[in-house]
């Protein structure tokens, strides 16, 4: 069975985008099993201290390091990726490089009508970029709009359509990861 590791994108304790992450641990239970990485526990990223990081930034890494595959994720702040990811990806992209060649599926729920879609594509640059280097599930793009109306109180998604739009994005990351 593949091991991925979930990373919360974001720091907010009622995320949707946890509960997505969540949703996908119970979800696929019997394809995959999923760790769940927070990003508000890393400290600060400082170059003064990027040789010798906390015992919470290392674990992070070598959690990424040692997975099959990586889930992002990702609310959407200013049109952008929150500051707690970006924080994480800082500390994965300067001496140790955990996402170098790793498969990435990005997702992500906002309250809006646009779903995470600019989250999600600056969240592609940086990924992309040099010192990262992943690589990441082109075209299946998890985007869940109006969130807030999506979600049961107990996580669970009401709408088929994006049940179905979920299931066959984990389907293409699954093949991409094999």
């Amino acid at each position: 069975m593949k091991h991925f590791v979930g990373i919360v994108g974001n720091n907010w304790s009622g995320s949707r985008n946890r509960q997505l992450l969540q949703l996908m641990k119970r979800r696929y239970a019997d394809q995959f099993d999923l760790t769940l990485l927070e990003t508000g526990d890393i400290p600060l990223f400082s170059q003064d201290i990027e040789t010798t990081p906390s015992p919470v930034v290392t674990a992070f890494r070598d959690q990424i390091a040692q997975a099959d595959g990586i889930i992002i994720a990702t609310a959407e702040h200013n049109h952008s990726i929150p500051t707690s990811l970006k924080n994480a990806l800082d500390w994965c992209s300067r001496v140790v490089h955990p996402l170098d060649q790793q498969p990435v599926m990005l997702v992500g729920a906002s309250l809006g009508p646009m779903g995470t879609v600019r989250a999600q594509m600056h969240l592609r640059q940086i990924l992309d970029s040099p010192g990262i280097g992943a690589r990441v599930l082109p075209s299946n793009e998890v985007l869940i709009s109006f969130s807030g109306k999506q979600f049961t109180p107990e996580g669970d998604i009401t709408n088929p359509a994006t049940l179905a739009q979920l299931d066959l994005s984990t389907q293409a990351f699954m093949a991409f990861v094999g």
